[in-house]
C-alpha cells in the first residue's frame, strides 16, 4: 500500500498538505497507532492540551523527552495535521505549537486512556478538572484560523 499523501478538507473539496506514513493495514486502530502509537506523540498532545505551547515548555515535562525526539514528534504531528506551528519570535525564530481541530478531537481518546490507567494501574495522578470534564470543542482553533485554541491555563 502506498503512503496516502493529502486529505480532503472539511471546508471545500481541496487538498490539505497532510503527509501520512505507510499504513500497515486498513484497520482503523492500527492506522491510528501508525500516527500516534509511538512512545511520545500522545504525551506531546497531552502537554499541548495542558496549555504548554512553546518548545522549552514542551521539553520541560516530568517524562523528560529528549530534544531531538521532541522536534521529531512535533514535526510528525504537524505533518499529520494534528498541530500547527506559529512563529512568536523572528530573530532568532521561535515557535509555538497549537492544536488543530483534528488534534483537539483527540481529547476524548486521551481522557479514556487516562481513565483506564487510573482504574487499572495503581498510584496514578488525579485528573485535573479541565481535562476530565473538558470537551474537544473547547480546544478547537478560532473560526477562520487553525492556530488558536483554548488554553486551560489562560481560561
Amino acid at each position: 500500500m502506498e503512503p496516502y499523501i493529502g486529505a480532503t478538507c472539511n471546508m471545500k473539496v481541496e487538498r490539505c498538505a497532510l503527509v501520512y506514513p505507510q499504513f500497515r493495514s486498513p484497520c482503523p486502530v492500527a492506522s491510528a497507532l501508525d500516527l500516534v502509537g509511538d512512545k511520545w506523540s500522545l504525551v506531546v498532545l497531552r502537554t499541548i492540551f495542558a496549555g504548554r505551547h512553546r518548545y522549552n515548555e514542551l521539553a520541560d515535562i516530568t517524562e523528560k523527552i529528549s530534544t531531538n525526539i521532541l522536534a521529531d514528534r512535533l514535526a510528525r504531528l504537524e505533518a499529520y495535521g494534528l498541530i500547527t506551528k506559529r512563529a512568536y519570535q523572528h530573530n532568532p525564530e521561535r515557535f509555538e505549537y497549537h492544536l488543530t481541530r483534528r488534534g483537539a478531537d483527540f481529547l476524548p481518546i486521551l481522557q479514556q486512556l487516562a481513565l483506564w490507567a487510573r482504574e487499572h494501574i495503581p498510584d496514578r495522578w488525579s485528573l485535573p478538572d479541565w481535562f476530565a470534564e473538558g470537551k474537544a470543542a473547547q480546544f478547537y482553533p478560532d473560526l477562520g484560523t487553525e492556530d488558536t485554541a483554548f488554553s486551560p491555563r489562560a481560561g
